[in-house]
């Protein structure tokens, strides 16, 4: 028997509750109307009870009120209703990792509206398809897919559906290298999304699907725009909901769980892995579960735009927030956090966030790699940037994780002096497709070092395009690391006073990021320009060591003169063949009489 229904009974109240998006509150009353002992809920009102569970932090119980929602639909012979749950079950177990089990219901979901006319329903199927299609390399398919997907979706009317419809047609054009189109049909479903029009449901994964193309695509300008209505949603009006005391988020930084090595102290851990915060009790009111999910977002944001605090306590907190089944967004916490330490000169910190990343499947690239070059390793280095950028061969899906991936290859081959190397990641850059101004300024910029490695002059060109490009796009701290570029581009061409103002103005920069290696550097090369400028760009030692060696000095004389080891002679040495491009003690020698830095010949 079917739970009576008027103004004042429980699911009545749930299915108002729903409708206001106050999910706790719909599950509260549509459970304990489902445990009525003289009634029982109908298919549709169990397939409430499952989305109401889903929102509220119960997947097990979502799936399984879904599968009775299911069994109710086939009893009454309602195939549209039965493909529709048949899907969302197939959404489920693929978000929870049961892939099989993903499956089986997908196919019973077609086989439900296979036969039924053009209705809403058969748009989940669709947009399925357009997805499959996209996996399988068929551009063709998937694109007729999205289309067909935008049609049944006009013809139902549904704001939802639409607007849906309309993201996954601009998801294959924008997967095609269609920018401009792809970015129109995107904008046009986010105006549905920004102007409140959709269901709870369909606003967060438009705003997920969005956000993620968006970075993607290096299109910051929309990522910001986008980042910041969504957390907004999130915030409003689930932060005014009541919570129970047991269920409040603690953020904390990433790290290891309790219980793990190098982790606080606790209960050992079951898994190695960090967990989102525990599952709410029944009678628990939890937050909006796109929370964590689009906060990953905001994260890579103000990361860019130098808010370095903020990320790193953002990145805690989506350990917390996102779903059970949504630990790849944890991963992304961890390699954000890692980011962050590693420029600051944490450097232990930082491959603690790393490991932890790559524990939860994600490849802890390029900055692991650029760790590595900082900790002498560039044999570890360059290693684990040629595995990654193996790993990641579908450059169209991701431009800016790529082009993150080429910028750090070209740096990294430029550390090694293997300038061959680091022409094939420039050339790489530059080819890939896009109009986005944060993919030229990465391109720019590595373009620059390159030319400035070969001692170009036209190597200041990329790089005062790319200072421009990362200031008009407010990225502080790559935008200073073109300035020390541009410094050393300076003063190859004579220009002291520009590589001072260069100087000064990536020191500042660095020391309010709190990017404390990079700060110091930039002081030392002050420090060392207020010093008298010796030729060829030698150091006071490599100087006195020329000086000697010019007089006629052995390694053995120079090392007794100076009270150092005939070695570290010898190292020296090298060195001052290498900035004075000679090859021979001969050579040295007459660069030191010809610049007055020995006596006069006998």
């Amino acid at each position: 028997m079917a739970v009576p229904v008027d103004e004042t009974s429980a699911v009545a109240r749930a299915r108002d509750a729903a409708a206001r998006d106050a999910w706790a509150e719909a599950y509260v009353l549509l459970r304990d109307a489902d445990r009525h002992p003289t009634a029982a809920l109908d298919a549709a009102d169990l397939d409430l009870l499952a989305d109401a569970s889903w929102w509220t932090g119960h997947v097990d119980e979502s799936v399984t009120a879904r599968l009775r929602a299911h069994a109710g639909y086939v009893a009454a012979g309602d195939h549209r209703g039965a493909g529709q749950v048949a899907w969302w079950l197939h959404f489920e177990y693929r978000c929870l990792g049961r892939p099989a089990a993903a499956a089986g219901w997908l196919h019973r979901s077609r086989h439900h509206l296979e036969g039924e006319p053009d209705c809403p329903e058969q748009c989940l199927i669709a947009w399925t398809d357009s997805e499959e299609a996209q996996e399988h390399r068929d551009p063709e398919a998937a694109l007729a897919a999205a289309r067909r997907m935008e049609r049944l979706a006009l013809d139902s009317g549904s704001p939802d559906l639409i607007a849906l419809g309309r993201q996954a047609h601009a998801a294959v054009l924008l997967a095609n290298g269609h920018r401009a189109e792809g970015l129109a049909l995107l904008d046009d479903a986010m105006c549905a999304v920004t102007a409140g029009e959709l269901s709870g449901m369909f606003t967060g994964w438009l705003f997920c699907l969005a956000l993620t193309q968006c970075m993607e695509a290096a299109d910051l300008g929309r990522a910001v725009e986008w980042t910041d209505a969504a957390m907004a949603w999130c915030e409003v009006p689930w932060s005014q909901h009541v919570r129970a005391p047991d269920t409040e988020s603690r953020p904390v930084p990433p790290g290891p769980p309790p219980g793990a090595p190098g982790g606080p102290p606790g209960a050992a851990a079951e898994s190695p892995y960090p967990v989102p915060a525990p599952a709410p009790t029944p009678d628990a009111v939890t937050d909006n579960p796109f929370r964590g999910l689009c906060r990953i977002h905001h994260v890579e944001v103000l990361d860019l735009r130098g808010a370095w605090e903020l990320a790193e306590a953002e990145a805690a907190r989506v350990c917390h927030e996102v779903p059970v089944d949504s630990l790849d967004v944890a991963a992304e916490a961890y390699y954000a956090a890692g980011e962050i330490r590693r420029r600051q000169g944490r450097l232990d910190d930082a491959a603690t966030a790393y490991a932890h990343a790559h524990e939860l499947g994600r490849i802890p690239q390029p900055g692991l790699a650029l760790l590595r070059l900082t900790q002498g390793k560039a044999d570890a280095a360059v290693t684990g940037l040629k595995l990654a950028l193996a790993c990641r061969g579908d450059q169209a899906h991701d431009l800016l994780g790529r082009a993150r991936l080429l910028a750090a290859r070209t740096e990294v081959a430029l550390a090694v002096a293997d300038l061959d190397d680091a022409a094939e990641a420039v050339a790489e850059l530059e080819a890939l497709p896009g109009e986005a101004p944060l993919l030229g300024a990465v391109a720019d910029t590595a373009r620059g070092a390159l030319d400035l490695a070969r001692h170009e002059p036209a190597a200041v060109r990329p790089l005062r395009r790319a200072l421009a490009c990362w200031l008009e796009l407010r990225v502080p701290y790559e935008a200073a690391q073109v300035r020390m570029l541009l410094a050393a581009a300076d003063r190859a061409a004579g220009d002291e006073e520009a590589a001072r103002l260069e100087l000064m103005a990536a020191r500042a920069a660095f020391e309010r990021l709190g990017a404390l290696p990079d700060a110091r550097r930039a002081a030392a090369l002050l420090t060392a320009r207020r010093r008298r400028t010796l030729p060829g760009g030698l150091t006071a030692r490599e100087a006195e060591v020329l000086r000697l060696v010019a007089e006629g000095g052995t390694n053995r004389d120079v090392a007794r003169a100076l009270v150092i080891s005939e070695h570290t002679v010898a190292r020296h040495l090298n060195n001052i063949f290498a900035k004075l491009d000679v090859t021979s003690r001969t050579a040295a020698t007459a660069y030191a009489y010809a610049h007055g830095m020995a006596g006069a010949p006998a």
